[in-house]
C-alpha cells in the first residue's frame, strides 16, 4: 500500500493510481496552505483537505480527466469550505505558519497588530467573498480561474471582491475616524 492510502486509512492499494500519489506529494502543502487561508484554523483546514483528498481518491477516475486537477481539487476544497457545517462560533483567526521576521528595523509589534487585525477582518467576510480574496491575492488566479474554481461567471466574482474590499475599507476607515476623534 502506497503511503497516501496509508496515510488517510485505505485498505487498498494505489495501484494504477500512481498519479494521485503524486498529485497528493505535490499539492498537499499548496492544499494546506489554500485551506488554512480559507478557515483560519489549523485543524479545520487540516480536517478540510482530509476529507476533500478522501473525495478525490474515491473519485479519482473522474478527477484526473479534468483539463486542470489542481483547479479541479481546489473546487471541491472551496466547496468543502462554503458547505462546511462545523460551528464557526469563534471566528476569530490566528497566523500559525512561521512567518520570517523583518530585519530592517521595522517596528514588529506593530507589523504582527495589523497583521492580526487584518486577519480579523477577513474573518468576518462572508465565505465566498473571502473565498475570492483569497484565490485572487494568495492564489493569484484570475477572475475566469476563480469563477471556474466557485462555479459562478468572472462578473460575480468581481462582485464578490469588491463588496469584500469596500467591506474591508469601511472598517479601517471607521476606526481610524473612532481613534482620531478619541485623540482629539
Amino acid at each position: 500500500m502506497c503511503p497516501v492510502g496509508q496515510r488517510f486509512g485505505y485498505g487498498v492499494s494505489l495501484k494504477g493510481m500512481g498519479s494521485f500519489d503524486e498529485f497528493v506529494r505535490e499539492q498537499l502543502p499548496r492544499l494546506s496552505r489554500y485551506a488554512l487561508m480559507l478557515a483560519g484554523d489549523a485543524d479545520v483546514a487540516a480536517d478540510l483537505v482530509q476529507d476533500v483528498l478522501a473525495k478525490a481518491y474515491r473519485h479519482w477516475g473522474r478527477v484526473e480527466r479534468a483539463d486542470r486537477v489542481d483547479h479541479y481539487v481546489l473546487r471541491m476544497l472551496t466547496n468543502q469550505y462554503l458547505s462546511w457545517r462545523k460551528s464557526w462560533s469563534v471566528r476569530s483567526l490566528v497566523l500559525v505558519s512561521d512567518v520570517p521576521e523583518r530585519s530592517d528595523g521595522a517596528d514588529v509589534a506593530t507589523d504582527h497588530a495589523i497583521r492580526d487585525e487584518m486577519w480579523e477582518r477577513l474573518g468576518r467576510l462572508p465565505k465566498r467573498q473571502r473565498a475570492v480574496l483569497v484565490l485572487r491575492y494568495y492564489e493569484q488566479l484570475a477572475d475566469s480561474e476563480i469563477a471556474s474554481v466557485l462555479g459562478c461567471s468572472p462578473t460575480t466574482v468581481r462582485g464578490y471582491a469588491h463588496r469584500a474590499i469596500t467591506t474591508l475599507r469601511a472598517e479601517f476607515s471607521n476606526e481610524h475616524m473612532a481613534n482620531a476623534e478619541e485623540r482629539g
